[in-house]
């Protein structure tokens, strides 16, 4: 475990079936050595989890992400060896916010400039006019649970709030306040900009020289996301131009930020060492989530938050698990008897249990399927995986009926 402050995590330390070590902020050769003893690890933000410590690691079995974004977890590699990835997504939902909303005021009335600028000694009243929050225009790339609390604290300040975000509908947006959008109307139509968006391959420098250039000229842009969203040289250029009057980072390409960064060089810009989740609250409850997180996993074998495999609710959960071992069975059963190459798996499911996600019941038959083939450990994280590695195809169909 990689944490520096142990508050929250007392069940978890305290629990006579964990032996639990803690090592605040290992460099990356430490957490090479150490991963091999381990079948769990809870980490932050700091610590990369890179192929080459999956790799490495023996017993590995979980690997939780205290906080939202687990780019810094190689998945790919972690699901090849059928280790669950875990996050803990709400913890930090109304800190992230409320820094997010610190931000806006911020940039809207100069407000850190101004402070330095009276703290050597000048009095520039004139030099830090700012801009009025009421009836601007704000623009949301993302309307997750970070993105609709901005929205509501927001709309409390006279904002106009317009958001992209092709995962929610119309309604949903239309019941917090806000209008859905275009990524072009959001660039061209917005006096502030703010990113709620996790990073992955079509969002790393969503924020680029292109998207600038479509943006309102003065427009204002804020980011407590991830910091691959945005391309820091081309806000740079922004910045520099006029094109973009400002802009506040909690969160950058690469961190630390690094001292000789250009970023650092402007006036119009705010920066904080990712603070977005840096409360009291958030820490102990991130904390206490995750400690419960671990515990269930391996006292009760209950999976939860993992984001590299199907997630069920609990009360359907209890409606498959009999299934689960019924096609677990069925697929050791088939795994041992049958001859010659897998080409194509179809899975017929009829009668009540057909209206149920069955995700689960599916990667069941599959692990069981294949552990008797294979002289690998195959679990519900990489059973899909290896299956399609190995060019099997899987149908699953459904019927209304029951049939013998």
């Amino acid at each position: 475990m990689t944490y520096s402050n142990t508050e929250g995590l007392e069940k978890l330390l305290n629990h006579t079936e964990f032996n639990v070590d803690i090592h605040p902020k290992p460099s990356q050769e430490k957490l090479l050595q150490l991963i091999p003893d381990y079948d769990g690890l809870l980490i932050r933000s700091e610590v990369k989890v890179t192929k080459e410590v999956i790799e490495r690691s023996a017993n590995l079995k979980l690997i939780v992400r205290a906080g939202t974004g687990v780019d810094n977890i190689d998945q790919t590699a972690a699901t090849q060896k059928g280790i669950v990835v875990a996050n803990i997504p709400g913890g930090n939902t109304i800190s992230a916010t409320e820094h997010t909303i610190a931000l806006l005021l911020a940039l809207s009335r100069n407000i850190p400039q101004a402070h330095a600028s009276l703290k050597s000694g000048n009095w520039e009243r004139e030099k830090f006019t700012g801009t009025e929050l009421q009836n601007k225009v704000l623009g949301l790339i993302g309307l997750g649970r970070i993105g609709k609390e901005v929205a509501k604290r927001a709309l409390s300040f006279g904002m106009k709030v317009i958001a992209y975000d092709p995962y929610v509908t119309d309604e949903y947006a239309k019941s917090i306040g806000a209008e859905l959008k275009s990524l072009e109307e959001i660039y061209s139509q917005s006096d502030f900009i703010s990113l709620h968006t996790p990073l992955n391959e079509s969002t790393k420098h969503l924020i680029n020289k292109e998207s600038i250039n479509k943006m309102k000229d003065g427009v204002r842009i804020i980011n407590c996301a991830r910091g691959g969203i945005i391309d820091e040289k081309a806000l740079y250029d922004g910045i520099k131009s006029g094109k973009i009057h400002s802009a506040a980072l909690d969160v950058f390409e690469k961190e630390p930020l690094p001292k000789d960064s250009p970023l650092l060089e402007l006036e119009n810009i705010l920066l904080t060492p990712h603070l977005g989740a840096s409360t009291e609250e958030a820490q102990i409850k991130i904390a206490q989530e995750s400690s419960e997180l671990i515990i269930d996993f391996f006292t009760k074998g209950i999976i939860r938050n993992a984001v590299n495999i199907p997630q069920v609710d609990l009360e359907t959960f209890k409606n498959i698990k009999p299934y689960l071992d019924l096609s677990e069975k069925l697929g050791l059963f088939q795994g041992q008897i049958i001859e010659g190459r897998i080409k194509e798996i179809e899975l017929i499911y009829g009668g009540e249990i057909s209206n149920l996600n069955l995700s689960l019941v599916t990667l069941s038959y599959l692990k069981g399927l294949l552990t008797p083939i294979l002289d690998i450990k195959v679990n519900f994280v990489n059973a899909s995986y290896i299956a399609q590695e190995r060019g099997i195809k899987i149908k699953e169909s459904k019927v209304s009926f029951s049939e013998d």
